[in-house]
Order: structure tokens, then sequence, then C-alpha cells
């Protein structure tokens, strides 16, 4: 291409980070970019929950409405925020090599670990039904705002115990010196840890331009996660857990649906071959379905 390639990005700590990590891998392939910053309704709105907001698309809009407009060439998402049906016009054109994926509990200190109940923060239904699965004495509040702002408010917040974080987020921003647990009995959300960079259907240069940034394992694990979200979903936003890795050549995959209050949960398990990936989602969803996460379904979408 003749001129710069501009990337599309959100104003927050942690999408500039995405968009710098993405415009570094660029000029390793000797492709020159810039980054055009653009502050989507997600960023604004701090107070009120994501959930009650409508969160499909929250955080991409803005950016799908530049990449529609050709203000920007791509955009680079934190691919658990992207909506499973992409709009008319814009494609996935590569998954970047995935980051960690659990989330993490970040404690105001060591101590109220040790409390018999503990008030936790977190935006996600998915974090608070599966904590409240595993805690259930403990409350758990909303937290909006980036990582800095949250952690902030954590810990300026007299009677909160701990917030739950994205490993990833943490990782990729530095963020140390504080009281972390890795949440291995926590499912972590489809496509956790990801970066999708997107650009617009008809940009064919872009698109092989790009390909060298694509990764098979990431694109097709994530691909797993998002079918089996996308047939669950049914365009609400219930608490919804998936996760598969590769393991011995082999996709390992762990999903879930939760109710609100923890107290009800259908998962499913699987093994199966890489080539498998694109009927595994679906085929999996539709087994919880059948084992019980239909009747969960109805009842978060009549408490919704």
């Amino acid at each position: 291409m003749n001129s710069p390639l501009r990337i599309g990005t959100r104003e927050s700590p942690l999408a500039l980070w995405q968009a710098n990590n993405l415009q570094e891998k660029l000029k390793t392939l000797g492709i020159a970019s810039t980054l055009v910053a653009v502050k989507s309704q997600g960023d604004i709105n701090l107070t009120q929950p994501l959930y009650s907001m409508g969160i499909t698309g929250i955080f991409t809009k803005t950016l799908d409405s530049a990449l529609l407009n050709k203000t920007v060439d791509i955009a680079i998402h934190s691919m658990k925020d992207v909506p499973t049906l992409l709009p008319e016009g814009i494609v996935q054109t590569a998954v970047l090599k995935r980051g960690l994926v659990m989330d993490v509990m970040v404690w105001k200190n060591k101590e109220v670990k040790k409390k018999k109940t503990r008030i936790i923060a977190t935006g996600s239904l998915r974090r608070k039904a599966q904590w409240l699965g595993l805690y259930p004495n403990d409350t758990v509040v909303p937290l909006r705002g980036n990582i800095q702002t949250r952690l902030e408010k954590l810990h300026s917040t007299d009677n909160w115990d701990g917030a739950i974080f994205a490993e990833a987020a943490l990782e990729r921003l530095a963020i140390q010196n504080e009281t972390v647990d890795k949440l291995t009995n926590l499912i972590p959300a489809p496509a956790q840890g990801a970066l999708m960079v997107v650009s617009r259907t008809e940009d064919n240069q872009i698109h092989e331009l790009l390909a060298p940034l694509n990764n098979e394992e990431s694109e097709r694990c994530t691909f797993v996660e998002r079918d089996f979200l996308r047939t669950l979903e049914g365009g609400c936003t219930a608490p919804i857990a998936a996760l598969a890795t590769y393991k011995k050549g082999t996709i390992e995959f762990t999903g879930g649906l939760y109710s609100l209050k923890g107290n009800k949960a259908e998962e499913v398990t699987a093994t199966f071959a890489p080539e498998e990936y694109k009927e595994k989602g679906r085929e999996l969803a539709i087994q919880l379905l059948a084992q019980g996460g239909a009747d969960l379904m109805k009842e978060f979408k009549s408490n919704s």
C-alpha cells in the first residue's frame, strides 16, 4: 500500500496497548501504520452496568462505523467484546496469537481472603454467576471503567474485598504489586485473551497483507468458543463461558451456562480433532441446551 494503514482503536490504556502491539507486528512485515483513536459509548458511560446497556458490540460499534465510513482501514479488538455476528461489510482478518486466558481475583489485601463473607466487584454476569456458585455467602457488586479505574475503586471503597479481572489485561499493562489469585475454577469468557483484527470485506489487499499475522490455533479455538456462544446466546447477554485449548494434537473444550444467582449451572466438556473445529461449537451448545441449558436460558430471559 502507498499510504500507512490506519488502525482504529479505543482510547483506553489497554486498547492502546493492543493497537501498539499490532503496529509493531505490522512493522516486522514492513507495513507502515498509524493509530486513529475513537471513543466508544462503552467508554463514555462508566456508571451503567454493561449488561443493562445492551453489551453486544458496545465497545465495537463506533470502530465499525469508522471502518465502514473509511476513516480507518483496520481495527483491533479484544475478541471477547466482539459480537459473534459481524456487521455486513466487515470481516475477521486475523486472530493474533492468544495471550493468557484465565480470570484472576485481585484482593484488597491478604487478610480479606479469609473472611467468611466478602464483597466482590465485577461488571461481568458470567463472573458473578460462577463466583456465587462457588461462594454463595459472598455479595457481588457492579464495577465499570478501565483497568486502572477499577483497581483504584477497589482500593478506595471501604467495604470491598476483591475484584475480578482478566489475567491477560493485567499482564499486558504490566500491573504488579497486587494480591492476585488465578481463578482456575472459573471458565473464562469465549475468546478471552485473544485479539481480533477486522477490516472491510472488500479490501482484499489488506486481507493478504495481514494473513501472516493469523495464528491458526488461536483462530480455531476462538471459532469453537464463539460458535458455542452464538448458538446459545440468541441475542441476549446470558452468563456463558467457554474455553478451547490444544492438548497433544487434540482440542479440549469446556463450556457452561449459569443462572444469575449462581445456584444452577449446566456444563459440557469434549475432546476432538482440530479439523472438526467448525462443527463442534454448535454441536456442544445444542448438547448443553438439551441437558438443561434451555430451561436456564428461559429463566435468564424471563428475569432480564
